[in-house]
Formats: structure tokens, sequence, C-alpha cells
């Protein structure tokens, strides 16, 4: 007998990628080894994006390997369990003003700014990220191979 398909379908995939929090963000180091570091994220255009700092390992091993696998769960029992994993290729990103409108965006998203999540205008986006700027790279996750599973799905059976 087959198993039943408990992966996510299309919508049930952005929804699930637009509510979750923390992105488990896998690079390759120099000595080939699994990188691996949480990561607060943003959808944009349909793609998990990021921002670090461009001196973090993270960067670092993107600039040399831009392979990339993203994991993002969530759920306490098994029959809650729910996840993706995205292996993919990583387009970095160091124009200033598109690294600003991503903090903008984890901004609003995470409680970045005094402890809430908030909208900033241009004037207090700037004055709140803006000397970080310069200073990080954004990274676009583009997948190429993308895994997914419900285990509500299963209704009870394994």
């Amino acid at each position: 007998m087959a198993r039943k398909d408990i992966s996510l379908t299309d919508d049930e995939l952005a929804a699930f990628l637009e509510s979750g929090r923390t992105l488990q963000v896998a690079s390759i180091d120099a000595d080939g080894y699994p990188h691996l570091a949480p990561m607060w994220y943003v959808v944009r255009d349909g793609k998990l994006t990021f921002r670090s700092f461009t001196k973090s390992q993270k960067i670092v091993n993107l600039k040399r390997n831009p392979k990339v696998s993203v994991l993002l769960e969530a759920g306490e029992t098994y029959d809650e369990l729910k996840g993706v994993m995205i292996r993919g290729t990583a387009t970095l990103i160091d124009d200033r003003a598109t690294v600003l409108t991503i903090y903008g965006a984890i901004a609003a998203k995470y409680r970045m700014v005094g402890g809430q999540s908030v909208v900033l205008d241009d004037e207090a986006l700037e004055a709140a990220f803006g000397s970080y700027a310069e200073k990080n790279t954004a990274v676009i996750v583009e997948p190429v191979k993308v895994a997914s599973w419900d285990h509500s799905k299963l209704e009870g059976t394994y």
C-alpha cells in the first residue's frame, strides 16, 4: 500500500512560510561541512529572504558556494509535525537600498524596534537600520527542490 501524500499544497506551503518564525539556514563551510544558523526571514515575491552581516560565516560561505538548504518546522507532537525543506541557490544582494527594504520587512514581522513589530516609514527605517545596511548582505533563496510534510494529514495512521 502506498503511503498517503502528506505534502503541503501550494496554498498551504505559502501560508506556512508566511506564518513561520525562525528559519534554519545551512551553508557549506570551507571544510565542506554544513554550517547551520537560525535566521529571521520574510517572503518576498514568493521566495524566502533574509539578511545578515556581510562578514558573517554564512555569507562568507554563500559567497564561496551559493548552495543553501533551509528548514522551517512546527509542531510539538508527532501528529502535529509540519515542515518544509528547501534546497536551493542563494542570490546575494549587497545593494544598500534593497538591504534596508528587507530590514523594514523583517522589522514589520518581528519585534525589532523597541520590542514591537512595526511598519517603518523611510525616515524611521533609515534611523533604525541605516547605519547597518551597508554592512549587510541580503539573501534570496532560489528553490531547486522543495520537500514538505504535514503529519496531521496522516489522520492518526502511520
